[in-house]
């Protein structure tokens, strides 16, 4: 069963589409890769590899636009303009779509994060920020640097954004939360990829006592899709 709902976010000040699959199950919200909307895992047969767990109930997937990935790929606006869209896309998700999640599952529910490419660090940086809604992440072929596609711009909302700036120096009952959730850091290391960020990041994680492990899946493995469908629904097993 398939569902679609769009409405305008007054925290980005533009419209959101949130797109649903399935009928029951661990709710998991599927970030886009950089320039892609809530279909695009669709369209690109992600939601096909992980039939089984969507069918069986194991699962409901949630997807929603990548709003700030695609004003990263377009150049929208002065670099500090798609930074702060960024940390804006994420306060919506934490209180929009989130909710949503919740309204649709019937109550409250812990969610699994999940993603590729820029999708794997929203992934990461939402569990990171909200632990008190997100219960695990899925980075698949993550690039966790995010800085580097602003222009080198660094601003207050790059640095909430993003868990390698704020994690070194967070500490208190959020770190304590975070410490009982659990982030996937996936790469292949065939064309394309860049399995020393996933090593980066997890490192910093690590350095703070949240649990995390990184997976090397080898160099017959590039940065495509028929990677991150032998991906997710093998780590969507193990989550749930």
């Amino acid at each position: 069963m398939k569902t679609a709902e769009r409405w305008f976010s007054p925290r980005m000040h533009a419209d959101i589409s949130l797109v649903r699959w399935g009928h029951y199950g661990t709710p998991v919200l599927l970030f886009p890769t950089a320039g892609g909307d809530a279909e695009e895992a669709e369209r690109n047969s992600l939601l096909a590899a992980c039939t089984d767990l969507v069918d069986g109930g194991r699962v409901k997937i949630y997807s929603c636009d990548s709003v700030a990935g695609q004003a990263m790929v377009a150049k929208v606006g002065s670099p500090a303009y798609r930074l702060w869209l960024l940390n804006r896309f994420h306060e919506c998700v934490r209180y929009e779509i989130v909710p949503a999640i919740h309204a649709d599952q019937g109550g409250p529910q812990l969610v699994i994060a999940a993603g590729a490419s820029i999708g794997a660090f929203n992934s990461v940086a939402v569990m990171c920020r909200y632990p008190d809604v997100f219960r695990a992440a899925i980075g698949m072929s993550g690039t966790y640097e995010i800085g580097r596609f602003y222009e080198g711009e660094y601003t207050d909302d790059l640095y909430v954004s993003s868990p390698v700036d704020f994690l070194p120096g967070l500490e208190g009952p959020h770190l304590d939360l975070l410490r009982q959730r659990f982030a996937i850091l996936a790469s292949g290391q065939g064309a394309w990829e860049d399995v020393g960020s996933s090593w980066r990041a997890g490192g910093v994680l690590g350095s703070k006592g949240i649990p995390n492990r990184v997976d090397a899946w080898g160099p017959e493995w590039p940065h495509e899709w028929h990677t991150w469908h032998a991906m997710l629904p093998q780590y969507l097993d193990e989550l749930t």
